[in-house]
């Protein structure tokens, strides 16, 4: 029931630039304006205080009134990436997994369990996107500027009258950009009119509890019209020389006139769909125009077009529900040369890309400025008189057949074992980034949403933490009374692309060193949900956590990780060799640390060092001089080196924050020094502006530095960081 999808635009307007903030002291006019409206509503003076104070306004939302996807992306590119395999795949996944709780929703709202799936995959891909904007700030931004002012302002007193009543936490709560949230994103007036309590905790919690999600879509549907039992609709052929002006979901006839008309099933047989009565009304849909894919649409379609009011929405959602229920896909063919990709063509792509030697990064299906230049640069090669740079069928075939030029050169490092892609990484990495086991009840730990990422909170008497389910990524560590240490970017990307700050953890590999361009860069568990295997509370406070990724196919090493979090933070991987032969492999803990200013900052621990620079290919040692610095005279103002046989300890001073930060490793012998520069983190859509607020210092075994594991054994890599005044 969101007006717009927004989680999709992100994904194809990656380089769209932002709108300048507005003058404060207008969002502030116009809440102030609200209050009265709001206080009529039951909230509280000091809850409309108390939610609006500190409110900035983000204008990057208004552009996007006029560029929903629903409207502005071609019906076979919407459905290509709305209604593909892996989406498929894992919809029935979810129909067995929650069986039980499918089916008693279902008994109860009389909505079958397939429609209810395929609004939860459409809507969040089974709760993996929920939207990265801060609620408050959207809703208070286009109630006070744009076109459908009163609209959003609606939903916004709908939100703090939520809020102040307690329904829900303002704490991280994000959402798409207008307003929409929750597993199957609801706007704030829908959720306080629809949504029910689906696990009996007398508590409606769309956004942590997958039963009161799923009930609430199940009674939405129902109070929209849906009639048990009945389809929503079926694809159909047209007889030669159709008037398609008879199409249109206004325009209804009854069954007996369309077969007058010449109407059939696309597969053939009578005009008699089961579960309608003879005398039913249909409408006929004609998306594409007359040449492309036609349905007639009965009363249950209405009711998903009313979840959100676009014809292509409504058909992702219906046509993705056949699917899982183990229908066929749209049969007619789309009136173009050039169809969409789903996600994994979209990684085929870039792996046949990748191959060629561009640097798109990852294989990950996100499709963005790098992946977009290197098909134009492959369409040029290729002779094409409009290298568009588009994503669609037609390149893909193109570079299927086409033989791939020479790779890239790389510079050879010290031997280590060649990784294959395990056979489920794929599964993996677009499974739900949530907890995959019960959470253990210790006190301090909690599991909730850190800017749109689930993760396990972390409090103790000393610091606070946050651990990221996705990627077992350290987020956030924060000293009692201090800023955060890590530096988390505010505008990273959906997943799954990996998550742009914390502590990444890089393995089996690090970047790509001794691997071919089939698997993904930093190795295979940055992008995969992780498991909380253990958590204990010591005697003076502090957290311990055991955490693992799943294990994955034809790879012998298995890794672990502990943390411990007090008054320094402790950070170990614990990597065994489960094979009978030796493996050499590399890591890192690609630290991202905040920082006032990156020009500024300084490295105490690498003075006589070598180090090897990426920017020239690893290709000659050179000698640190000094202290580390954006500042350094050879390359100024980037860095991107491998300090090789480093000593374990060092400690990065900022003076603007006033504080120093000591990081100490052991079973490490490098250490990684990088920040990409203006110029680098402009073409990166998660860095931006941002490059100035993070150093990366990443304990390391990289470069010379690769470990040997003889079967049995284990290697630790620990790193511990310590924050004291400057």
């Amino acid at each position: 029931m969101r007006p717009y999808t927004g989680w999709l635009l992100g994904a194809l307007c990656l380089a769209s630039a932002s709108v300048a903030a507005a003058p404060q002291d207008d969002l502030d006019r116009c809440l102030a304006t609200l209050q009265p409206q709001a206080l009529k509503q039951g909230i509280s003076p000091a809850g409309f205080t108390r939610l609006t104070a500190g409110l900035t306004p983000d204008l990057s939302v208004l552009p996007l009134l006029d560029a929903q996807p629903e409207f502005t992306t071609p019906l076979w590119d919407y459905l290509a990436a709305l209604v593909d395999t892996q989406r498929v795949d894992d919809g029935r996944a979810r129909l067995s997994l929650h069986r039980d709780l499918l089916a008693r929703v279902s008994a109860q709202y009389g909505v079958d369990p397939a429609t209810i799936v395929a609004v939860w995959g459409v809507e969040s891909d089974y709760g993996r996107v929920f939207g990265k904007r801060p609620l408050l700030q959207s809703l208070a931004t286009l109630s006070c500027n744009g076109r459908r002012q009163p609209f959003f302002r609606g939903e916004l007193l709908a939100l703090l009258k939520l809020l102040d009543a307690g329904d829900l936490q303002a704490e991280g709560l994000t959402g798409s950009w207008a307003g929409a949230f929750g597993h199957t994103q609801f706007m704030p007036s829908t959720y306080a009119r629809i949504a029910v309590d689906g696990d009996g905790d007398g508590r409606r919690d769309l956004v942590a509890s997958i039963p009161d999600a799923l009930a609430s879509t199940a009674n939405y549907l129902a109070k929209a019209g849906w009639r048990t039992g009945q389809p929503w609709g079926m694809e159909v052929k047209l007889p030669p020389g159709f008037n398609a002006s008879l199409a249109g979901r206004t325009q209804r006839k009854p069954l007996a006139d369309w077969r007058a008309l010449g109407i059939v099933p696309v597969a053939g047989g009578a005009l008699a769909p089961a579960g309608l009565p003879a005398d039913s009304n249909a409408a006929l849909l004609l998306p594409t125009g007359a040449k492309g894919p036609a349905w007639l649409v009965f009363r249950n379609y209405d009711a998903i077009y009313a979840y959100n009011a676009a014809e292509s929405y409504a058909l992702a959602i219906a046509t993705l529900s056949d699917r899982l229920r183990g229908a066929p896909g749209i049969v007619a063919a789309w009136p173009t040369d050039d169809p969409g990709l789903g996600r994994t063509e979209r990684r085929e792509l870039q792996t046949l890309l990748l191959a060629r030697g561009h640097a798109i990064g990852a294989a990950d299906g996100m499709i963005g400025t790098a992946t977009r230049r290197a098909i134009q640069a492959e369409q040029q090669r290729l002779g094409w008189s409009e290298p568009d740079g588009r994503a669609g069928q037609r390149i893909l075939t193109a570079l299927r057949g086409a033989p791939p030029s020479s790779p890239m050169p790389s510079v050879p490092m010290p031997t280590s074992t060649v990784f294959s892609l395990p056979s489920n990484h794929a599964r993996y990495v677009q499974s739900p980034a949530a907890p995959g086991a019960a959470l253990p009840k210790v006190q301090g730990l909690s599991l909730g949403q850190v800017q749109g990422f689930m993760a396990w909170k972390v409090e103790t008497p000393f610091a606070t933490a946050a651990i990221a389910v996705f990627g077992g990524q350290l987020l956030s560590y924060v000293p009692k009374g201090g800023k955060d240490v890590m530096w988390l970017s505010p505008s990273a990307q959906p997943l799954p692309t990996p998550i742009r700050g914390g502590t990444p953890v890089c393995w089996p590999y690090f970047g790509r060193q001794g691997q071919g361009t089939d698997v993904p860069s930093h190795g295979f568990v940055r992008n995969v949900p992780w498991t909380l295997q253990q958590a204990r509370r010591d005697a003076d406070g502090t957290m311990v956590l055991s955490l693992a990724p799943p294990a994955l196919d034809n790879l012998a090493l298995r890794l672990r990780m502990e943390l411990r979090i007090g008054r320094t933070l402790e950070q170990r991987l614990v990597t065994e060799n489960t094979g009978t032969q030796p493996v050499s492999f590399t890591q890192a803990l690609h630290n991202y640390f905040q920082v006032s200013d990156a020009t500024q900052v300084s490295v105490d621990g690498l003075d006589g060092l070598s180090y090897l620079d990426k920017f020239e290919n690893y290709a000659t040692a050179h000698a640190q001089q000094g202290a580390w610095s954006l500042r350094d005279p050879r390359d100024p103002g980037r860095s991107d080196r491998i300090y090789t046989d480093a000593g374990g300890r060092y400690v990065l001073n900022d003076p603007g924050f006033k504080r120093r930060i000591e990081i100490t490793t052991a079973g490490s012998r490098s250490l990684v020094a990088w920040n990409p520069g203006e110029a680098g983190a402009a073409k990166m859509a998660d860095v931006g502006a941002g490059w100035r607020n993070y150093v990366c210092l990443e304990a390391a075994n990289a470069g010379p530095d690769v470990v040997t594991l003889a079967a049995g054994a284990t290697h630790t890599l620990v790193q511990t960081f310590r924050v004291s005044p400057l």
